[in-house]
């Protein structure tokens, strides 16, 4: 699939700054190939695709950025249970756009489980379509941070999510896949335990 993406990403951006009508029609041939590809490839239906890539053809193609935060308690790691599916994360989502990654991963925490917390240190940068979550026709950065909480409270779930608990390391609940892997939980623990952990990045 991250040829097909990288096929699309030219595609919209050729559209944006291609210098002529010709150019043009044929950046457009080109996405319209590569969103049947991905439709194809992501078994989701053709006419939501362009849904998916609202900016398509308006600039420069670039990834999504997706920010996650890891908050522990002892031998403990916060996770919300997702409306969309009913499995269990990391809090986090699309960073949003004038505050920094940071800035959003406490920010997601907050609205996702009612906790006051501060970032302190990043531990990953996994390019998504390199590891096995449940991939998508898009192409995601995924940013991991631990998060220390401010004050103990017990967690409440946002609006965006059903639920906010503490699990052990050792008792996890199904993962949304499509957000979070293991390996995301189980460096989180180790960046924590670890006073010379060094992020790991792709």
């Amino acid at each position: 699939m991250s040829w097909t993406k990288r096929l699309h990403g030219i595609a919209s951006t050729g559209l944006f700054f291609g210098a002529d009508e010709f150019d043009k029609e044929r950046y457009q041939e080109i996405s319209d190939i590569a969103t049947a590809m991905l439709a194809a490839l992501g078994d989701v239906p053709l006419e939501r695709v362009p849904q998916l890539f609202p900016d398509h053809g308006q600039g420069y193609a670039t990834p999504k950025v997706d920010v996650r935060g890891a908050v522990m308690r002892d031998d403990r790691i916060l996770l919300v249970r997702e409306k969309s599916d009913g499995l269990w994360t990391l809090p986090g989502g699309y960073a949003d756009v004038g505050i920094s990654a940071a800035d959003n991963c406490v920010k997601e925490i907050s609205e996702e489980a009612t906790l006051k917390v501060k970032a302190t240190q990043l531990y990953a940068v996994r390019h998504k379509a390199k590891h096995p979550y449940n991939q998508d026709p898009r192409d995601f950065y995924k940013f991991f941070f631990l998060a220390e909480e401010l004050a103990e409270q017990e967690p409440k779930a946002g609006y965006e999510v059903e639920a906010a608990e503490f699990f052990p390391r050792d008792g996890l609940p199904e993962l949304s896949k499509g957000r979070v892997i293991a390996a995301d939980i189980s460096a989180a623990f180790d960046c924590r335990d670890d006073p010379a952990y060094l992020t790991v990045f792709d």
